[in-house]
């Protein structure tokens, strides 16, 4: 990719300072922070630059740095999980974007389902990743995880920054157990420049302590959720737990054992194949995409020609419910009529799939 990203800076709710970059152009696509990034070094780095070029083609890719990472404010007064979401209204705010899809990778999976449930009317889709609803010292594990989170801070504190990289290719390990040399060298850079000791381990410490069980029912937009099958970071098994409390939500394994997806294996092909067949492009596809999960039912309904009464007994609902998202509908979709609604709606494909009774 020739085109430069373009960075930007705003504020925090508490004043903290927050690099944001993007690139590309279409629908906006925003990427929830996650531990160890530095939006410039990501641009040229071979960890992360097939991601940004593979997630920009058809879409306009946001990214920032959270608090204590990269380009953004260093030791702040604040490191938790709601400093962490409203760090993402702020960059979301300071581009006023009315409605977006939103991307989690990780822990930024947590805070991406967190925003949806805050500002239900703004995020059309969700696409998680290797994420999980619970941290670390929050998955019933006992005193082994306890004793895991001390020694990784453990050792954060003691060798963090220092010329010796062994340990930091403990986590590389994790991250990318498949990745040639090179890529792990540019691994343990990407740690070096992304965050301080101190930073590294606040944020190691307050993603053990996360957890969003109860946020994640309240999720109302259309989520895909991916999870490498091994894992070597995450346990697959909470990929599997996160979809389960997620209405609707579509759980896809990957045959991957890395955490960050590599460029030339075959599951980060896959992953950008359901990336984009999930998300809207723009125009028609983008209208539907700003549908909400009940909307897009009504839409299918509609599709098949029934009226407001059936539509009614097939989703359990008042008839002045479903007058209310028909309305809501033809607004979205930009169409006048109920006719010109369901012409569209079945250009798209709505109304195809033989009824559920």
């Amino acid at each position: 990719m020739t085109e430069r990203q373009r960075l930007r800076f705003c504020n925090s709710a508490d004043g903290v300072r927050l690099a944001y970059a993007s690139v590309g152009s279409g629908p906006p696509l925003v990427k929830a922070a996650n531990w160890l990034s530095h939006i410039e070094y990501d641009w040229r780095s071979p960890i992360w630059r097939h991601w940004i070029d593979g997630l920009s083609r058809r879409h306009t890719l946001i990214r920032y740095d959270t608090r204590g990472c990269g380009l953004s404010d260093r030791e702040p007064a604040e490191v938790s999980f709601e400093a962490w979401v409203r760090d993402l209204e702020a960059v979301v705010d300071a581009l006023e974007l009315e409605r977006f899809a939103l991307l989690g990778i990780s822990q930024g999976g947590a805070l991406a389902a967190a925003y949806a449930v805050r500002h239900p009317q703004r995020v059309s889709h969700l696409v998680l990743y290797g994420a999980f609803p619970r941290g670390r010292l929050r998955r019933g594990l006992g005193q082994a995880a306890v004793e895991e989170v001390l020694l990784m801070s453990r050792i954060i504190e003691l060798y963090w920054g220092t010329s010796d990289s062994s340990f930091r290719k403990v986590f590389a390990n994790q991250f990318m157990p498949g990745a040639s040399p090179e890529l792990m060298e540019a691994f343990d850079e990407l740690q070096r420049q992304s965050a301080s000791s101190a930073d590294a381990r606040r944020s190691l410490q307050t993603s053990a302590q996360i957890d969003v069980t109860d946020l994640a029912p309240r999720v109302s937009c259309p989520t895909l959720m991916m999870h490498g099958r091994h894992d070597g970071r995450v346990p697959f098994e909470e990929g599997k737990v996160f979809a389960s409390l997620i209405p609707g939500a579509r759980f896809l394994p990957l045959e991957s054992r890395n955490h960050v997806l590599l460029g030339d294996e075959p599951a980060w092909q896959d992953f950008l194949r359901e990336v984009d067949a999930f998300l809207p492009r723009g125009g028609a596809e983008a209208a539907f995409g700003a549908l909400t999960m009940r909307e897009r039912e009504v839409v299918e309904h509609l599709a098949r020609g029934l009226d407001n009464h059936q539509i009614a007994a097939h989703l359990q609902l008042s008839e002045k419910t479903v007058r209310n998202h028909v309305s809501a509908v033809l607004a979205k979709l930009g169409a006048e009529t109920r006719a010109q609604a369901i012409v569209r709606a079945r250009e798209a494909g709505f109304g195809v799939r033989a009824p559920t009774g």
